[in-house]
């Protein structure tokens, strides 16, 4: 059998199975985070854009957008999966460098919309989803991520495998969407390293081509099925090694590991590579007693990603200052967080936190650079003006699977993000929608609600 072959011979048999009640857990912890990063981002550009620019085609369907707009199944998950990327606080696979849920669980949502599937329905699709692109993901490697965004990249084996799942394609069909979805994977790290908007759209895109994957395949559209292990195709092509991916491994615990459980639900509202800094940061200052303007010089080692993605030196614009390590540091330490706040224009000018950013250095430690993509650490020195210098290993992030926010953790940054886009009461109301996921039968329900 070929590797896309095996995926969909998983996900039949998976079919089958009672979902475990950890698992089950840990999917509706998923759409809890993917809809805490959705609203927010569903009130602001792109996704504000993307409806002006789509607006002749919104209006029908029975999918829905964010704040309940119908919409096709394709525009729906291109919307929200743009959106859901945006404000940089969806999840994290931490071994495949890859943020599964902008995707996956947008195509998921919009295709169970709009084909009237129940909430169980929708978890176990977005359950099989997670399962196969965060191996792809893995297999891919950081050699992969040298040149692409694999949010956008292996975010389009996550979408088709859901909605696969959801048109209840038979193995041979299930395979052919994933085959497909592989030629229309596309997304360039150069897109965020400046500001520019491209970033939230590669998760919307890959979504949206998810969809269409599936919904071809269920109508007889074929790829080819040798598509990941060719010689000339998505591995070598894409992972530029001296070996390419190792498909036996990724697929070697599927069906009894499930990564769905080992997932980062992030904690600070930018880029996961500042997370371990920020971590660190907030430590040291914390066991040395002291305040942000005590602080003469900042030192940040870290892996090369850290600096290859969140280096911006001077960032002007909210989206180059989430991929801004010295910022973010220098937010944190003066602020005491970084949440969206910390991104709006009177706080990005804060002389202050500009002046400590001007004053941090951010270098690449080769033995922490050797533990990733596995490990996310960092190491941090703070110098006071009076003379002290200590120095802190963060070995890992809040938010990993190592250090994980609680359930509760969970609720209370939900509530903080979409607060301010339905009110309280509404905002609630959809929280305990999505804790009893598994027993709603229609989906619909899962837009804003009325006070």
């Amino acid at each position: 059998m070929n590797i896309v072959e095996q995926y969909a011979a998983f996900a039949i048999s998976y079919r089958s199975q009672t979902i475990g009640a950890d698992v089950m857990h840990h999917a509706k912890r998923a759409v809890i985070d993917w809809f805490a990063a959705l609203l927010p981002g569903a009130v602001i550009a792109p996704a504000t854009l993307l409806e002006k620019a789509l607006s002749d085609e919104l209006g029908r369907g029975k999918a829905r957008l964010a704040l309940g707009g119908a919409a096709s199944a394709r525009l729906a998950a291109l919307i929200n999966g743009s959106a859901a990327h945006t404000v940089e606080v969806d999840d994290i696979f931490r071994d495949g460098i890859y943020h599964p849920g902008a995707p996956t669980i947008a195509a998921a949502l919009a295709l169970a919309q709009a084909r009237g599937c129940s909430g169980a329905d929708f978890l176990r699709a977005v359950i099989i989803g997670y399962e196969i692109s965060t191996r792809i993901g893995a297999a891919m490697g950081r050699n992969h991520y040298r040149y692409f965004h694999n949010t956008g990249t292996i975010g389009c084996f996550g979408a088709a495998a859901a909605a696969a799942e959801l048109l209840n394609l038979d193995a041979m069909r299930f395979a052919h969407a994933l085959a497909t979805v592989a030629t229309f994977s596309a997304a360039l790290q150069q897109a965020f390293r400046m500001d520019s908007m491209s970033k939230p759209l590669h998760a919307g895109r890959a979504a949206e081509a998810g969809v269409l994957a599936a919904l071809a395949a269920a109508e007889g559209v074929t790829g080819s099925l040798d598509v990941l292990e060719g010689a000339s195709g998505y591995g070598n092509a894409l992972s530029h090694g001296n070996q390419g991916p190792n498909w036996s491994k990724s697929l070697a615990t599927l069906g009894r590991e499930f990564h769905i459980t080992q997932m980062t639900f992030k904690n600070h509202a930018c880029c996961g590579h500042t997370f371990a800094a920020i971590d660190g940061a907030l430590a040291l200052k914390a066991s040395m007693g002291i305040r942000a303007n005590d602080i003469k010089r900042i030192r940040v080692s870290a892996y090369r990603a850290t600096l290859e993605v969140a280096g911006i030196e001077n960032p002007r614009t909210p989206a180059e200052g989430r991929f801004s390590v010295k910022y973010c540091v220098a937010t944190a330490l003066t602020h005491g967080s970084v949440r969206l706040a910390a991104f709006e224009t009177e706080r990005m000018n804060d002389p202050e936190t500009r002046d400590l950013a001007e004053r941090t250095e951010l270098v690449v430690c080769p033995e922490i650079d050797a533990t990733f993509p596995g490990q996310r650490a960092a190491r941090v020195q703070l110098e006071t003006y009076d003379g002290r210098v200590e120095e802190r290993f963060q070995p890992t992030r809040k938010g990993d699977p190592d250090a994980p926010l609680s359930d509760r953790e969970l609720e209370e940054k939900y509530t903080e993000l979409a607060t301010p886009v339905l009110g309280s009461a509404p905002a609630q109301t959809l929280l305990a929608r999505l804790w009893a996921l598994d027993s709603q039968r229609d989906l619909t329900i899962l837009t804003a609600p009325q006070s």
